[in-house]
């Protein structure tokens, strides 16, 4: 993943998270309040490999993508213009534009390949992710169509801009409604977990589990439904939508966001607790 040598020399790797609610962990919770999250579980994975590595998630819940490139893209230069060994930087974003109507999926592709391109000329390492597929909710399916275009974007991007590229997209884990929490938009704990597992494949670094088991989720749903069937999902959808879908509109008609008030939780380049293997 970095330079040859630069751990075995004893130089302290960074590594930053920057995006949204996906990155900052949502709704992988711990005890005493806040949550985990793959970029929490891919740092301690790191730092087996990495032992002097120093961690910042500076993600934070419902940022848009401009707001991501304005806020946080700087504040992780700042952050790695003070490192002393080699940087990787975590991209994730968009997600929240997409919910929108309206919304393009080529513009969006404009200002995430200016975010990385600011990146990649610090010097760093960029890993960047594609969006999930959709399929496992009716209602989220039908952006299935938009999700894809932006995806080829993004691999587009990875490939120009020499980034590692997480796909989401083809994680079978994820196309099955277990994987998820009730909100629908936000994975639960086991699947944090793969993505940090497939995270750290991708960079090279040795994991024990393995992110392609899908044993432990309950099967992809089945078309052909029993009319009991159908009216238990409908009744599903109902409660999730009033649950979930209705405070978000009302959230975006007086322009307010989940993320308001909310301070990145790790702010700061620091190091793992030693010999505890935990942030």
């Amino acid at each position: 993943m970095f330079p040859a040598g630069d751990h075995s020399a004893g130089r302290a790797a960074s590594y930053i998270a920057i995006g949204d609610s996906f990155t900052e962990g949502m709704n992988d919770a711990v005890p005493g309040g806040g949550f985990r999250g793959w970029a929490d579980r891919l740092a301690v994975i790191m730092a087996g490999e990495y032992p002097h590595l120093r961690y910042a998630n500076l993600a934070i819940r419902g940022k848009l993508l401009r707001q991501i490139v304005d806020e946080q893209v700087p504040a992780a230069l700042e952050l790695l213009a003070f490192s002393e060994g080699p940087g990787l930087v975590s991209l994730a974003g968009g997600g929240n534009d997409i919910l929108r109507p309206g919304s393009d999926p080529d513009v969006l592709a404009e200002i995430f390949d200016s975010a990385v391109v600011r990146l990649r000329e610090s010097g760093c390492q960029v890993m960047m992710f594609t969006g999930f597929d959709p399929k496992a909710f009716p209602v989220m399916r039908l952006l299935r169509g938009k999700i894809a275009a932006y995806n080829m974007h993004l691999r587009a991007i990875a490939d120009d801009r020499d980034c590692r590229l997480v796909d989401l997209w083809s994680m079978r884990y994820l196309h099955r409604p277990g994987a998820w929490s009730s909100d629908r938009l936000h994975l639960g704990p086991d699947a944090h977990q793969k993505v940090a597992l497939r995270a750290a494949e991708v960079l090279g670094i040795p994991v024990s589990g393995d992110w392609r088991d899908v044993s432990a989720v309950a099967p992809e749903p089945v078309s052909g439904l029993t009319r009991a069937a159908w009216l238990t999902a409908r009744r599903e959808d109902y409660q999730w939508a009033r649950e979930y879908f209705v405070p978000w509109v009302n959230r975006r008609l007086h322009g307010t966001s989940s993320g308001d008030d909310v301070s990145a939780k790790r702010p700061v380049l620091q190091a793992l607790e030693a010999g505890s293997g935990r942030l």
